[in-house]
Order: C-alpha cells, then sequence, then structure tokens
C-alpha cells in the first residue's frame, strides 16, 4: 500500500486540474502563487490581501483547497496579506512525498509552513478539518507556538469531540457513491443555507478520486488543548449535525486559557457561508484584537 496519497489514475488527476482551474477563476483578489517547500512535499499557497495587519493563514476542510475561501476571502483580506494553502496529504495543488501519520506529524508540516513563508507571527483560521490542523499547529511545539498570533476554530467538531454517527455514516455512504445527486443532498443536509457554487461542486466530486494516506481528525487530548497559548476563537453553528457543539465548545473553555467561544443560532456545519454577516464580523473582531497593529 502506498505510504503518500496519489489520484487513482492520470485521468482522474487531469480532470481534478481542470476542476480546479474552474474554480480559480472564481478568486476574487488578485493573488499570487507560492511554493513552500516542506519535509512532507512542496506546499502550493495563494498569496491575496496587502495592508499592515498580521497575516492570517487559512486552513481548509475536508475535500476542499485553498480555493475553498474564494467566498469570504475578500473581507478577511481587509487590510493584511492572508495565505491559503492547499494542505499536504489532500487533493490540491500541493504533494505529498512523505507519510504523516501521525498528529505531530501535521503539526511540524504546519510549523514549516509558517517558516517558509517567513512569518515570525501570523493568526491561523481552520474550518472543519482544517480546525484540527489549525489546532494541532497551535499547540505544538513552542517555536510553532510562539509564532501564531490568534487562533481561530471554526466548526472544529472533530478536533474536540467525535463526530455523530449519522454524520460518519452518510459521509460513508456518499462516499461509496458520489453521484451529484448523492453529493448534493450530503451538502444539503449537513450544510443547510449554503449555496455551493457548481465549480465546488465538481472540484469535491473530482477530489474523492484522491486517495489519502494520513490520519484522519481525533479529539485533541486536555493535554493538548492545555498547550494552546495563543488567544482563541471556536465558533460553532448552534444547530450543526456534525456534533455536539456545546460539548465541543465545553473542552475549549475547559483546557484553553482565555479562551472565547461562540454559538451562532440558526447556524449548521457550514454557518461561515450560511450567515457570513454574522459570522465575518465576529472573526474580524476577534483578529482586530490581537493585530499587531
Amino acid at each position: 500500500m502506498p505510504s503518500t496519497g496519489r489520484f487513482t489514475s492520470e485521468a482522474a488527476r487531469t480532470a481534478y486540474e481542470a476542476a480546479y482551474r474552474d474554480l480559480e477563476a472564481r478568486w476574487p483578489l488578485p493573488s499570487r502563487d507560492l511554493r513552500v517547500d516542506t519535509a512532507y512535499g512542496p506546499t502550493h499557497v495563494r498569496r491575496s490581501g496587502t495592508g499592515p495587519r498580521t497575516p492570517l493563514v487559512l486552513l481548509h476542510g475536508l475535500n476542499g483547497t485553498g480555493l475553498s475561501w474564494h467566498g469570504v476571502v475578500r473581507t478577511l483580506a481587509t487590510d493584511r496579506v492572508v495565505y491559503a494553502p492547499d494542505v499536504v496529504g489532500t487533493a490540491g495543488r500541493s504533494e505529498q512525498t512523505a507519510p504523516l501519520t501521525s498528529a505531530d506529524d501535521y503539526a511540524a508540516w504546519g510549523t514549516q509552513l509558517l517558516e517558509g513563508l517567513g512569518l515570525a507571527r501570523a493568526h491561523v483560521l481552520g474550518y472543519s478539518e482544517g480546525a484540527w490542523f489549525a489546532a494541532l499547529l497551535a499547540s505544538g511545539s513552542s517555536g510553532a507556538t510562539s509564532r501564531v498570533g490568534a487562533l481561530v476554530l471554526g466548526e472544529g467538531i472533530t478536533a474536540l469531540v467525535k463526530p455523530d454517527r449519522k454524520v460518519v455514516s452518510r459521509m460513508v455512504r456518499a462516499a461509496a457513491l458520489p453521484t451529484a445527486r448523492n453529493l448534493a443532498r450530503l451538502d444539503e443536509w449537513l450544510n443547510p443555507g449554503v449555496t455551493l457554487a457548481d465549480e465546488d461542486r465538481a472540484l469535491a466530486r473530482a477530489a474523492l478520486r484522491y486517495r489519502r494516506r494520513t490520519p484522519w481528525p481525533s479529539p485533541l487530548t486536555d493535554d493538548r488543548l492545555r498547550a494552546i497559548t495563543a488567544p482563541a476563537l471556536a465558533f460553532f453553528g448552534a444547530d450543526t449535525r456534525l456534533g455536539d457543539p456545546v460539548a465541543a465548545g465545553r473542552r475549549v473553555t475547559e483546557h484553553v486559557p482565555g479562551s472565547r467561544v461562540e454559538l451562532v443560532p440558526g447556524g449548521g456545519h457550514g454557518v461561515l457561508w450560511q450567515l457570513p454577516d454574522q459570522v465575518l464580523p465576529l472573526v474580524d473582531g476577534f483578529l482586530r484584537e490581537h493585530d499587531d497593529v
């Protein structure tokens, strides 16, 4: 069995690249593509925005890429530089060249990413699976934690508690028969009120033909949560179906010093895109509180 991720065929890779280019056209800001070499493979990063405020690194969720932020990046990049990587080990333009076998490996990758970008200090926002990556980075070695200015965990249920079994079952069924209809039904159930572009859906479908060889998110231990020293905001949709947001939020407040938890009424798992007028000011305000400017 291969120890690194790969597409099921060259045709699958070609189809994915085509879908990626289609979604790329939706990016609303001028951008520059960067390559950051890490011990786990070269990481593709999209840089956008200008300004004096602390830079922001965005870590995407399952089957996503840095392009997943296209609908909200304009606001997030106000007066600051934003970096949106394709996480190594997932489908995207990054290339996994060495095994990622543990949470510590992902923490090391994140540290090397910040170092390679030349960021002595940056805010980090992770969403869904990306919140797990972000929490691992912020709780890793002392060299990593000192680089994280502020930490935002969006719908980071699986970084904190086990997901609901019904969600896991539905995701497995949809992945087993990934027709456009089945995937759309899963999205509508898991992310009510979120309207995905056709290009988003096409790229997510194409990503299912990438075979990951990486650990799946699991709740951080109490000790690991206590190792997070950056100011932290965790927000959840109050009606999320992914897992128990109250239990997840309780773990943050009990173990992450000085943290803040927000449950957004009426929000589902995609609350950032479902209710942007509520969530983006919350996130932007928190980041500005902890900017170096």
